[in-house]
Order: C-alpha cells, then sequence, then structure tokens
C-alpha cells in the first residue's frame, strides 16, 4: 500500500504540522546553501496556497544537553531566525513568523493568531531536550498546537524522534512532495529496477555500508566498490595497504562478501597513492597489489576509471551512494568525477543518488541535472537501500 499524500488530505482552514529539514549549512547569520529550504517549498506553497495554516517544524544542527555551558552555546549557533527570514524571502505571496520557542504561551498564541495561508516557523526542534528520546509528553503536546501532520524530512525519517514519530501517532497524517518523490525513485531502485541494475558505493568505511552491500548483492547485477571502504576489501585478498585506511575488524566481512559476490563485485584495479594526507610530496598510480609501504591509497586510478565506466555502460537503474576518493584535493578527485561522468552520460537509465558527499561531488562538478533523482537524506537512502523500515516513514497512514 502507498502512503498517503498531501493532496489527500482536506487541508482548508486546518492547522498543519510539517515536518521539514531546514538543517542548512550556516556561518552565523548567513544561510551558504539553501537547497533543503528549496526543496521544502513545493509542499509549504501547495498548503499555504490551499488556505492551510501552516506550522513548521525542523531541527538545526546539534544541540548538548549534557553540558549546560554547551547547550546554550549551541542554541546560539544553531538559532532558527535566518532561516525563517530565508523562507519569507523564498514565499513572498504569504506571511511568515517566526517563533522564537518551542514551548508555552508564545507559541501557542502565535499559532492561535495564524489566518488562512499563514506561515509559522517554530524554533529549533532540538532546543528540547526530548526530542531525539521521542519524549511522549513532548510529541503529544506538539500534536495538541495542529489538526494534520505531513511528514516531508527524509533526511529525519530513519530516526524515531518527537517530531517525526510522536506527533503523527496522535494525528491524521501524509507524506509531503518531496518524501513522495523519495519514496518513488529509491523505491523502484530497490523493489522494482529497470535492468541492468548497477550500484557504485564509495566512501571510507566498509562499517557503514555492510547492511547495504549485504542488501544489494541480492538485489543488484554489479556492486561496484571504491573509495575509502576498498582498501578492506584488498586487505582480505591478501594485498598490502601501506598506510591506507584499513578496518581490520571488517576484514573477514569483506572475504565473505568476496566469496559471496563473485564476479558481481567489482573491486578496483589500480590506485592513486600519496606519501602523506595534509601534505603529499609524491603522488603516484599503482595496481592495487603493488602498493608500497609508508603510502595510502586516496582516489581510484584511470585503470579502474575505466572498468568502472565500463561495467556501468548500458545500465538501466544506477544508485550511487560514496566517492571514490578524497574529491574534496584536485589530486584525489579524477576517480569520482570520472564515476559520476559515466553515470550521467548514460541514455534511458534511471540514476540516484543516495545523498551525502555524492551528491555534493555531483552538484559541484555541474553534473545534478543529469542524474534522475538526488536523494535529500544520505543516512535515509542508505537505511532505506538496506531494506530496513524507517520509523518516520512506518508512522504514516496508507492511502
Amino acid at each position: 500500500m502507498a502512503k498517503r499524500i498531501v493532496t489527500d488530505l482536506n487541508v482548508e482552514g486546518k492547522k498543519v504540522i510539517v515536518r521539514v529539514d531546514f538543517n542548512v549549512p550556516h556561518k552565523g547569520d548567513v544561510i551558504t546553501d539553501d537547497n533543503r529550504i528549496q526543496a521544502a517549498l513545493p509542499t509549504i506553497k501547495y498548503l499555504a496556497d490551499h488556505k492551510a495554516r501552516v506550522i513548521l517544524l525542523s531541527h538545526l544542527g546539534k544541540v548538548d544537553h549534557k553540558d549546560p555551558e554547551k547547550c546554550e552555546a549551541d542554541k546560539k549557533k544553531n538559532d532558527m531566525a535566518p532561516v525563517a527570514k530565508r523562507l519569507a524571502e523564498l514565499v513572498p505571496d504569504h506571511k511568515v513568523v517566526f517563533v522564537n520557542a518551542t514551548r508555552g504561551e508564545e507559541l501557542e498564541n502565535a499559532v492561535k493568531a495564524l489566518e488562512d495561508g499563514d506561515i509559522l516557523l517554530m524554533q529549533n526542534t532540538r532546543y528540547e531536550k526530548g526530542e531525539s528520546k521521542n519524549d511522549p509528553e513532548l510529541g503529544a503536546y506538539w500534536a495538541s498546537l495542529g489538526d494534520l501532520y505531513v511528514s516531508d524530512a527524509f533526511g529525519s525519517v530513519h530516526r524515531a524522534h518527537a517530531s517525526t514519530v510522536g506527533i503523527p501517532s496522535h494525528l491524521p497524517s501524509a507524506v509531503g512532495f518531496l518524501i513522495e518523490k523519495e519514496l518513488k525513485y529509491l523505491g523502484q531502485a530497490l523493489d522494482d529496477p529497470k535492468r541492468p541494475f548497477v550500484a557504485v558505493l564509495g566512501g571510507a568505511k566498509v562499517s557503514d555500508k555492510i547492511a547495504v552491500i549485504e542488501n544489494l548483492l541480492k538485489i543488484a547485477d554489479k556492486v561496484i566498490v571504491g573509495g575509502g571502504m576498498a582498501y578492506t576489501f584488498f586487505k582480505a585478498k591478501g594485498y598490502e595497504v601501506g598506510s591506507s585506511l584499513l578496518e581490520e575488524d571488517k576484514i573477514d566481512i569483506a572475504k565473505d562478501f568476496i566469496a559471496k559476490g563473485g564476479d558481481k563485485l567489482v573491486l578496483p584495479v589500480d590506485t592513486v597513492i600519496a606519501n602523506s594526507f595534509d601534505e603529499p610530496t609524491d603522488i603516484k598510480t599503482v595496481d592495487v597489489d603493488k602498493m608500497p609501504e609508508g603510502y595510502m591509497g586516496l582516489d581510484i586510478g584511470p585503470k579502474t576509471v575505466e572498468l568502472f565506466s565500463k561495467e556501468l555502460a548500458g545500465a538501466k537503474t544506477v544508485f550511487w551512494n560514496g566517492p571514490m576518493g578524497v574529491f574534496e584535493k584536485e589530486q584525489f578527485a579524477a576517480g569520482t568525477i570520472g564515476v559520476c561522468k559515466a553515470i550521467a552520460s548514460l541514455d534511458d537509465c534511471m540514476s540516484v543518488i543516495g545523498g551525502g558527499d555524492s551528491a555534493s561531488a555531483a552538484k559541484n562538478l555541474g553534473y545534478a541535472d543529469k542524474f534522475t533523482h538526488i536523494s535529500t537524506g544520505g543516512g535515509a537512502s542508505l537505511e532505506y537501500m538496506e531494506g530496513k523500515e524507517l520509523p518516520g516513514i512506518a508512522i504514516i497512514e496508507e492511502k
């Protein structure tokens, strides 16, 4: 069964609580990237245009409640006021109210004063200690402010928090357009992929991707592994890895994947190595079984880019999560650029980026519009591809 979407609700004159993901990068009062605010606009505008009274909840950054001094500093740093200012600029046709509170009289009065089409943004949900613990009292209190609940923060649905699970356990609920889109593309890749289906996994650690590799080896036609985690696989094959990133305790798991995966699992054949991470003075490319001591692997090599591109050729579904090397440094970006180009140039292919660093890479390289879908939630998209149930989606009512 599909989840109810916002268009299934009768919202006119109703107070609609919307969990959005406004966890945006910022320096002081300046928002350095408003992509997440932009991503939530279709749902917010739909509700406001259909005369709902919109109450927005989001977290921003982390708040350490264990240390009172740090807690105050975190609150100051992660204040929602600049986000409200930017939101008001993006929806000039609607009144946007910011309330510097997460509970109490000021918030309740502001909610009561809302008129049809108005938008209220509450202060950072993580100002409340009970948010990340899914405190039942907090979830019930926030639910009491509204009539309906819409979940549209895909980056947070893998967490059972008061604002993602607590509120919708008390109110009629639906997902917004952003989550509808996420479920459509990720769901298609997982449940009904057009074949060949190729998964490309990079990033630093095998430990972050064990469950996803396991699940994708069952579903995909090929699973390509690059990035820092490849060196644990090389060690599992008996190769020396110098001072490369290595998870000793995951070597046996890597051995198991190599045995189970067979031809389906594709590993790099050459690697770009350097004598230092911070100040490399000697950079060269070697085959993966020829790693000299005192060097570390920081990117896949050109032969690997060629191999991966060949494996991707003709793919009809691609899921990509994680860079192929330390792509923030120009000397070690060629692998990620090569793979990004190979996926972007595929014809008649549904290509999905699972958020995180690979999403940043595609955007920075100017290839974002060449992908069918770029997920807004790195952690959530990985857990979804693991086949896990996401608590913030599971709680939403079915159509």
